[in-house]
């Protein structure tokens, strides 16, 4: 039986719209990832130009390749939560009929496994457990976005720690320095938070359809006051680390850019569902440049 406000059926010759298969894969999405894997190469001490290729082949696994696969995973087990909260997105809307939606998925799956491959062991295993993270996020029999804490955990340690740790340990061919893992770590704790902003925008769908996410637990203001406290607590601890390390400068920068996005966090908390994407063009950008600050100074500066 077709599922309510899905398109399944293709329809005699019809096919997907290319348009619809980017749309899809999320472009914007990208950029996490790509960033901490390059927070990581930086961090690794070594210059892109010693070896571009990894450094290179490396940022385009983790956003268009790995990521973009995710999404695809996302969008078509969550299709059906699609047609209420998003009826735009392109399976629900038709635009990518069938199981278009899923055939990408698995494309990408596989074009990732291979990308991953001509990164060496390192590239490859980080691959394979970023994709198997991304397929128990969404897929059943898992499905960790059933329970906020749990999914959001899977999303962060895939979008920061991950990416961060296997672009230092590429470029570095060894374990990575133990200050990269604590603060990948620290990094990808703070993410937990943005991850819950990231569901505000669907609320009501998670609702009806039984998806725990945090917004849809706490309610949308104890959600906002958890994510804010997942952003801040890391980086305190960031910022004491850096100190004891003896980057004093880099302490007192990612210091600041905390304090900065403590005021932009008062605004949010006034309205914070309407206010998410706000809070993710702002507040998330100061909070990514301090990942910068931390690789430049392991890196350049120890």
């Amino acid at each position: 039986m077709a599922d309510p406000g899905v398109s399944v059926d293709p329809g005699p010759g019809r096919g997907p719209q290319l348009s619809a298969i980017l749309e899809l894969l999320k472009p914007i999405t990208w950029f996490a990832p790509m960033w901490a894997y390059a927070c990581g190469v930086i961090s690794s001490g070594r210059s892109v130009f010693d070896d571009p290729v990894p450094a290179l082949l490396g940022v385009v696994l983790a956003g268009p390749l790995v990521c973009a696969t995710s999404q695809a995973v996302n969008d078509w087990f969550d299709r059906h939560v699609d047609a209420i909260n998003e009826p735009h997105r392109p399976i629900p809307s038709g635009r990518l009929p069938g199981a278009w939606g899923l055939y990408v998925a698995i494309a990408w799956t596989a074009i990732s496994l291979a990308v991953g491959a001509m990164l060496g062991a390192w590239g490859f295993g980080a691959t394979i457990v970023g994709l198997a993270l991304a397929w128990a996020y969404s897929a059943p029999p898992f499905r960790l976005k059933r329970d906020g804490w749990l999914g959001n955990s899977a999303v962060a340690v895939c979008y920061e720690g991950l990416p961060w740790i296997t672009g230092a340990a590429v470029m570095g061919t060894d374990m990575p320095d133990a200050r990269i893992l604590l603060l990948a770590g620290l990094y990808s704790f703070g993410a937990h938070g943005i991850m819950t902003l990231n569901d505000f925008k669907s609320v009501e769908g998670d609702l009806r359809m039984g998806i725990g996410s945090l917004p849809a637990k706490l309610g949308v203001a104890r959600a906002a006051r958890v994510a804010c406290a997942f952003m801040v607590a890391p980086q305190i601890a960031v910022i004491a680390a850096m100190w004891l390390w003896g980057f004093a400068l880099a302490a007192a920068a990612i210091a600041a850019l905390l304090a900065a996005q403590g005021i932009l966090m008062v605004r949010l908390l006034r309205a914070p569902k309407a206010l998410a994407p706000w809070y993710n063009a702002t507040g998330t950008t100061l909070y990514v440049l301090g990942m910068l600050v931390c690789a430049i100074a392991i890196g350049h500066f120890a």
